[in-house]
């Protein structure tokens, strides 16, 4: 049966279809959902005093961005103050792509636990960071920035002479017993060396050496 409509409503598409979009202004849409805002990114360039990057190349290209987050993470860790860690963290972390945003924030991490006196001096800036880590929508990502964190922690108290108990030494992942370049530049041993020794000691005290079993059995 034909369907009369009135002279002014115009013919309708078929129910059910709804109007397609053109793919270009899909695309576009689709896009724009991974770029950042341009505020963002000159507020962090202009910070960081980079200026042979352009803001519009490093919005619309990951590749650009991060390279450009990894330059405003060294100009900032290279500064005296921590006043400002937080805040281009935080702006860093508005990212929607956020495997770029947590590899910033990790390497930022990195570097001021490179700089730091002590376990107490990063606990109290990590405390200060933790917060703006919850913007990241993947757990995994959350995750792995405060496995990071702690294993600063663990790597410098054992620097500062903590002695770790096996429950401690259980806790932390293999990048606590990595050398660190830089640590002890007079040619100390290097926390992460002790760390090593202390999982060894351990291993050694759970685990009673087999080899007097074995040649007890081999002179019978």
């Amino acid at each position: 049966m034909l369907r009369l409509f009135a002279a002014d409503e115009g013919p309708r598409l078929s129910a059910g279809r709804p109007r397609r979009r053109p793919r270009a202004e899909w695309e576009r849409r689709e896009a724009a959902k991974n770029q950042p805002c341009d505020s963002d990114v000159a507020e962090l360039l202009a910070g960081a005093g980079i200026l042979d990057v352009d803001v519009d190349d490093a919005v619309a290209d990951e590749h650009v961005r991060s390279s450009a987050y990894q330059r405003v993470v060294s100009v900032t860790a290279s500064s005296r103050s921590r006043d400002r860690d937080r805040a281009i963290a935080a702006t860093i972390l508005r990212d929607p792509i956020e495997m770029v945003s947590k590899t910033a924030v990790v390497a930022l991490v990195d570097r001021i636990a490179m700089k730091v006196t002590g376990p107490a001096e990063f606990r109290q800036w990590s405390v200060e960071l933790l917060p703006e880590i919850d913007q990241l929508k993947t757990e995994g990502y959350r995750e792995f920035i405060r496995r990071r964190i702690n294993d600063w922690l663990f790597y410098l108290s054992i620097e500062d002479g903590h002695v770790p108990t096996p429950a401690e030494l259980a806790k932390v992942t293999d990048y606590a017993t990595r050398p660190r370049r830089g640590v002890d530049a007079a040619g100390g041993t290097r926390p992460a060396r002790r760390v090593g020794q202390h999982q060894e000691d351990t291993k050694h005290r759970e685990e009673p050496s087999r080899k007097p079993q074995a040649e007890n059995e081999m002179s019978r």
